[in-house]
């Protein structure tokens, strides 16, 4: 395999999964070591495109994790290599502080090959969603979709989510169908709870949320992370319709339903994709079954808590650590990340780690992942010759 030809090193993971003539990509990069801001943007998106142009591939979701003073120099270096395949989609832009590696923390892309390439979705003449066609039906992505006006964060949060029932709805869908959410919510302790009251009663009027606490609720991230540029909050989703019914797993077998206590998520989602079955393992801290935050101000023992309510859930929804595709990794503080990559820097997963406020004060970890069974991966690191 060729590697790509950048001047600095760059830890990269593909891990893909075939079903029949189409496959799914999941590629994770970020940066190996501490190094120069322009040198990060332009090997890292290097590496990222050759992998998409090598196979094929076509995007179907794609986010950028950096601080705001690198994300033109990273769009430059996108702009220069994406050899076509900028359908005109941005990618989801996210402003995060820089971490012990500098100032870009990764990228993140979501592909397809082998089965037809994307149809692209637009809201107000603005291209931010796509729609791919399966054998048993659809799956369709929403990207960095955003209210277009200011005022208070939950009226943004309002904005935001009518655009996502205004792009599901072009794609013949409603927010029924949607199987995962990311929501990155710039600061969120401020404002966490109006947003969990706007979520909820947009979903208990589409009747995603019983008053039971019940429903068929997507799995989810609400993270202390704003969208670079002038918004407050950004999201993505993913939707499937047709085949068989999406598995929501609103409690764990060590977490109980998050809608017990104020939000209004899935532990995990279960779904048809375009090469076989995903498992989405929502944002996922050190809380316990009753949803109290265990472990205060012990970061080592959130953290070991944390993975350990991940990989309950993974069990419970019919996967393993094995199977991860995609994770990210949220650390409060620097102090939090140097413990986390010192002590657990071997976990085997794919991932990229950012500098972020969790949803509760008193909260120093999360962790989100998408897992795969049955997908293979090729980690690899590139640097110049």
């Amino acid at each position: 395999m060729k590697l790509c030809q950048t001047n600095i090193e760059v830890s990269m993971e593909v891990c893909r999964r075939r079903n029949g003539s189409a496959r799914e990509f999941y590629i994770t990069a970020r940066p190996k070591s501490p190094s120069d801001m322009q040198e990060q943007a332009g090997s890292l998106m290097e590496c990222v495109f050759e992998e998409l142009v090598r196979n094929g591939a076509a995007i179907l979701q794609e986010r950028i994790f950096a601080e705001p003073a690198a994300m033109d120099a990273l769009l430059k270096a996108r702009s220069a290599v994406c050899n076509g395949l900028d359908d005109g989609v941005p990618p989801t832009l996210l402003a995060v502080p820089a971490n012990l590696y500098g100032a870009v923390s990764g990228i993140q892309v979501h592909a397809v090959a082998g089965c037809g390439s994307p149809e692209v979705l637009s809201v107000d003449n603005r291209p931010c969603g796509r729609l791919m066609k399966m054998k048993s039906g659809s799956y369709i992505t929403g990207c960095g979709l955003k209210s277009d006006s200011d005022g208070s964060p939950a009226d943004q949060a309002q904005g935001m989510l009518a655009k996502a029932e205004a792009i599901l709805a072009q794609a013949g869908a409603t927010l029924t169908n949607v199987v995962r959410t990311w929501m990155w919510l710039g600061g969120i302790l401020g404002w966490y709870n109006e947003f969990n009251r706007v979520r909820r009663e947009l979903f208990s009027a589409r009747g995603l949320l019983g008053k039971d606490g019940r429903g068929n609720l997507p799995a989810s991230t609400g993270i202390g992370i704003g969208p670079a540029g002038n918004r407050c909050c950004t999201m993505d989703l993913c939707a499937v319709t047709g085949g068989e019914k999406p598995k929501f797993i609103l409690a764990s077998s060590m977490q109980g339903p998050a809608s017990k206590y104020g939000s209004a998520f899935s532990r995990a989602a279960v779904a048809d994709t375009p090469a076989g079955k995903t498992i989405y393992i929502s944002g996922t801290a050190s809380i316990d079954a009753a949803g109290q935050t265990t472990h205060l101000d012990d970061p080592r023992g959130q953290i070991a808590e944390t993975i350990k309510n991940v990989k309950a859930v993974l069990g419970d929804a019919g996967g393993s650590q094995e199977d991860v595709v995609q994770s990210m990794v949220y650390c409060k503080t620097p102090q939090v990340e140097r413990i986390f990559r010192d002590e657990w820097g071997s976990l085997p997963i794919p991932q990229v780690i950012a500098i972020a406020d969790v949803c509760r004060d008193n909260l120093l970890f999360e962790i989100e992942a998408a897992a795969m069974p049955g997908r293979s991966t090729t980690g690899k690191s590139a640097k110049s010759p």
